[in-house]
């Protein structure tokens, strides 16, 4: 099993600077190399560092690229709605030949009104922006130019430098977190790459047989192993770790609640996001305290023997797949963030590589 980690640069509370957020997480990324995960990654986001705050992921990790020697560096993800297809092709290009060929190139559609208001996009456009721009760039990477003449991008045909080093297959993934995006992920031969919100029988197979499906009947060939993503907290005595992931992670989740406004009505309006009013029906049903515990339960935390016993009885649901870490968020920074790391990292990991 190949174990991965990310970033999401929160800052919650806003209780310290940006600044101290930034190196608390380049610590941990460049620990991450000399543990040997498998990448390193970081998310895009914009405007809201109670949320997430790394507007540009390939700057990110080009830094991680000169203080790294083993590790791969992936992108979790680029929104390709808010940035120019042409340009992407040039950063994940110039990223792969900074760090001698380590990418991985993972992208999504985007889910934030407020992100999409402030570029001035129309959200209601992101499907069919997502999937223009999604075979413009995958196409770029492996033939060195971009040219398109779609509806919303319009490109001359103009070569990439620094070139592409090699083919970018089997090192791109793209964000399904609805059926309509697992669906678009398999049909572009992609690996699927998800973050945990519920049950993985009930909410997230689902869609991962949706993505396979999909792989299967436009590529003739078995999907890749899907990526799922956990918020992790490490600790010896499972007590201790209940009552920090109780803490930590309802934390996150209630600045999704706010940054993604999962209360409001705009996802029945907005075309291509309906699915994603089922979150403001749960909340209306069964009440916010109920939905964020059961996503305090979706994710994987515990001692090391519970959290290995948890993988292994996702696996037997899932079959293949690959684990991303998160070990910062919901105010888990600094020493106690680094402690549940570095426990994870000597007796946890070792174990999953050998499922």
């Amino acid at each position: 099993m190949k174990v991965h980690m990310t970033n999401l640069l929160q800052n919650y509370g806003n209780k310290v600077s940006d600044y101290e957020i930034y190196k608390d997480h380049l610590h941990l990324s460049e620990l991450a190399d000399q543990y040997d995960y498998e990448s390193v990654g970081c998310v895009e986001h914009h405007f809201d560092p109670g949320y997430s705050m790394c507007p540009d992921n390939t700057q990110f990790l080009s830094y991680l690229a000169a203080r790294t020697k083993n590790i791969k560096l992936a992108t979790t993800a680029v929104i390709l709605p808010w940035n120019d297809p042409m340009r992407v092709v040039e950063k994940i290009s110039l990223l792969d030949t900074l760090a001698d060929g380590r990418a991985i190139f993972g992208i999504g559609r985007g889910l934030a009104r407020r992100e999409f208001e402030a570029f001035g996009i129309d959200m209601a456009t992101s499907r069919e922006r997502f999937d223009e721009a999604a075979e413009m760039v995958l196409r770029g990477l492996e033939e060195g130019y971009v040219e398109n003449d779609g509806e919303f991008y319009k490109q001359a045909r103009v070569p990439i430098h620094p070139a592409p080093m090699k083919t970018f297959k089997g090192r791109t993934m793209g964000v399904a977190m609805s059926p309509d995006s697992a669906v678009a992920v398999g049909k572009l031969g992609i690996a699927m790459m998800a973050f945990i919100q519920g049950p993985m029988k009930e909410m997230h197979m689902p869609m991962i047989e949706q993505y396979r499906q999909a792989h299967r009947e436009t590529w003739g060939t078995e999907a890749e192993p899907p990526k799922l993503i956990d918020l992790t907290y490490v600790h010896r005595d499972s007590d201790e770790a209940r009552r920090v992931a109780n803490e930590v992670v309802a934390n996150y989740y209630l600045t999704c609640v706010e940054h993604y406004e999962f209360g409001g009505k705009h996802f029945e309006s907005t075309s291509g996001y309906a699915s994603y009013a089922v979150a403001k029906e749960a909340i209306d049903t069964m009440e916010l305290d109920t939905v964020v515990d059961i996503y305090v339960n979706a994710q994987i935390w515990g001692t090391p023997e519970e959290i290995i016993q948890k993988h292994k009885e996702r696996k037997e649901i899932v079959g293949e797949y690959e684990p991303i870490m998160v070990f910062q968020y919901g105010g888990l920074t600094g020493k106690q963030a680094q402690e549940s790391f570095e426990l994870f990292s000597t007796e946890v990991l070792p174990e999953l590589r050998k499922l």
